[in-house]
């Protein structure tokens, strides 16, 4: 087997290190061993190098999006993947590495006219706002479909310019709902390109009133906070004449959440199990479909870093953490 080399985290506050590690030399049953081409940044990897956490233990390699081909199958992934597929993966940290073990659960072939590079934005994102917007302990709303007819109801996407976001709205427009989100005004025509149907500023002083007042006139199903403050997506809620569930991907402090207002942070646990219940959207569905026939957007768009390999993925965090909208960071093997 070749020679691996990953990046390791050793602490918190510091830059990753470079170095040699083992190449898996036996696959379990269910997964993959994959030759990175791309590996995408994600808003944890940035905040996993620099804060401790208390379900996080160091040293670890970080990294969740990523992009390659296959070089080894176990023998229930065979029945999905052969040597040599192009595929893209989602990896719950250990990605930034050279070669990577994935589960065939959590990868998917990428389709012809798809780079790797834009391959790689997806997993995390697209992970995250399924198991918000579709998952049965959180919004539960029906899945999108390539044939999909309206609900007669709206969503409001908080956050919708952020990759999670960005993602969020296509499904849900998918899905059949119409979709209210908010964004700096510097994007309002990004998200209206991939499905908004109403835009809002988040940073007017009038934006939840504004929000409410809309979301009063017609039925809405619940509010996805992909990226912002928990506080005002509770408000809007809270504000509503509707009892409106908040599903948010971040952490919901007692003190944002106004008496009789709902409100979850999207998180689970039991390993890759816990995301059988969306695998229809993400890597075993409508995702890979809408890609393959052309009506899903990648996005947020690739911006590839300068510096390539390994030696890149540092680069790239440091200039996640200065700040990017609109966009995903991604750093290519050569």
């Amino acid at each position: 087997m070749p020679t691996n080399r990953s990046v390791w985290q050793e602490r918190p506050g510091v830059p990753g290190i470079i170095r040699e590690s083992l190449t898996p030399t036996e696959l379990e049953d269910r997964k993959l061993l994959l030759k990175v081409h791309t590996w995408a940044i994600n808003p944890c990897d940035a905040i996993l190098q620099d804060q401790s956490l208390p379900f996080i233990k160091y040293p670890i390699i970080l990294g969740q999006d990523l992009a390659g081909t296959v070089e080894a199958v176990g023998s229930i992934a065979a029945s999905k993947f052969k040597v040599g597929d192009r595929v893209f993966a989602f990896t719950i940290n250990n990605g930034f590495q050279e070669y990577v073990s994935v589960d065939h659960n959590l990868a998917a072939k990428i389709p012809d006219g798809v780079s790797f590079k834009e391959a790689s934005v997806f997993p995390l994102c697209v992970t995250s706002a399924s198991f918000g917007l579709f998952g049965k302990d959180f919004l539960g709303l029906p899945y999108p479909s390539l044939n999909a007819t309206s609900t007669g109801k709206s969503l409001l996407i908080w956050g919708g310019s952020s990759a999670v976001g960005s993602n969020a709205i296509q499904l849900a427009k998918a899905a059949g709902f119409e979709v209210f989100t908010t964004c700096s005004p510097r994007s309002f025509e990004y998200v209206k390109a991939l499905g908004a149907d109403r835009v809002f500023d988040y940073n007017s002083p009038v934006a939840i009133d504004e929000i409410v007042d809309e979301l009063d006139k017609g039925t809405c199903a619940g509010i996805y906070l992909a990226i912002g403050s928990v506080a005002s997506a509770c408000q809007v809620s809270y504000k509503s004449k509707q009892k409106l569930p908040v599903a948010s991907s971040s952490p919901v402090q007692p003190a944002d959440v106004p008496e009789g207002v709902e409100a979850k942070m999207v998180f689970g646990t039991g390993g890759v199990d816990m995301f059988k219940e969306t695998l229809p959207v993400t890597f075993g569905g409508y995702l890979v479909e809408a890609l393959a026939r052309g009506v899903y957007k990648v996005a947020p768009p690739p911006e590839v870093v300068s510096r390539k390999g390994l030696d890149g993925i540092q680069d790239a965090l440091d200039i996640f953490k200065k700040g990017v909208s609109a966009k995903k960071l991604v750093v290519e093997v050569k």
